[in-house]
């Protein structure tokens, strides 16, 4: 396994197909450091060409899940010098490799889910909303920070965050920067679910992620991926892509195997991807 300085990477139980990545820099309430876009998108291709990773959790460590973006990382953007051209040709170009970070979660083919306790503000908000299932504790609270601090959120929110609140929702919450709860959060459907606790959270998220693990990888990829691609395509484009998709997975013997366990009444055994 690989070491890095802003993450936890690792597998509670060998036998469960579900790797965690915790966002790790607890005493910065997990503040996004420049090293940890890097890092991240390392991890995740890392477990997307794991054959014993089916569905990654992804936390923070400590009491919250994410602060936003590492104030000295801002600084580090603000301090360029030197023709404004090609400072600000420069700067295009790092935005667009941090928001390469952020995207790699749709880019990797397991389901990451997002579980949210505590803070998640800002960048934190901009990693939930690429990832595919959101849970919080009661707990957590969220806020899209950016115009507070002067600036337009740039690293996916305002182009995610509408297609699940949806737009009215988005424009409000993105141009006041207010804080908002848990269980407000579950009314706008930004989460899926708000668990009591946080060991309730952590039990649940456990549950819900060794369940999908169980299923046929062929079809959760393929449902991810799916989903996706209809997502940014017209439903007529999407069910194109869901034809082409099927005609070469849908004949697997994960459809036999699947088949076979239902006429038996018994649980399926599936291959490793």
């Amino acid at each position: 396994m690989e070491h890095y300085k802003t993450l936890q990477v690792f597998q509670k139980f060998p036998s469960s197909g579900v790797f965690h990545i915790n966002l790790n820099r607890p005493s910065q309430r997990n503040a996004l450091s420049r090293d940890f876009f890097p890092e991240f998108s390392i991890a995740l291709q890392s477990l997307d060409q794991n054959p014993n990773a089916s569905v990654i959790v992804l936390s923070g460590t400590g009491d919250h899940f994410c602060s936003g973006i590492d104030i000295k990382t801002l600084n580090s953007f603000a301090n360029d010098t030197g023709d404004r051209g090609r400072s600000g040709e420069r700067l295009r170009r790092d935005i667009k490799y941090l928001q390469e970070a952020i995207t790699a979660i749709e880019r990797c083919r397991k389901p990451v889910i997002a579980a949210i306790k505590g803070a998640c503000i800002g960048g934190g908000i901009d990693i939930v909303t690429a990832c595919d299932i959101r849970y919080c504790s009661k707990d957590a609270f969220f806020s899209v920070k950016e115009v507070d601090m002067g600036l337009t959120a740039d690293l996916g929110t305002l182009q995610r965050l509408p297609g699940i609140v949806g737009f009215g929702n988005a424009m409000e919450l993105a141009l006041t920067g207010r804080r908002f709860s848990g269980q407000e959060a579950k009314e706008l459907g930004l989460v899926s679910r708000v668990f009591g606790s946080k060991e309730e959270l952590d039990e649940g998220v456990k549950i819900i992620a060794e369940g999908i693990a169980a299923k046929s990888p062929l079809a959760v990829t393929g449902t991810k991926a799916v989903l996706l691609r209809s997502r940014d395509s017209s439903v007529e484009q999407g069910l194109d892509y869901v034809a082409t998709w099927n005609s070469s997975m849908l004949v697997s013997d994960d459809l036999m195997e699947a088949v076979s366990a239902h006429l038996q009444k018994r649980k399926p055994t599936f291959s490793k991807l």
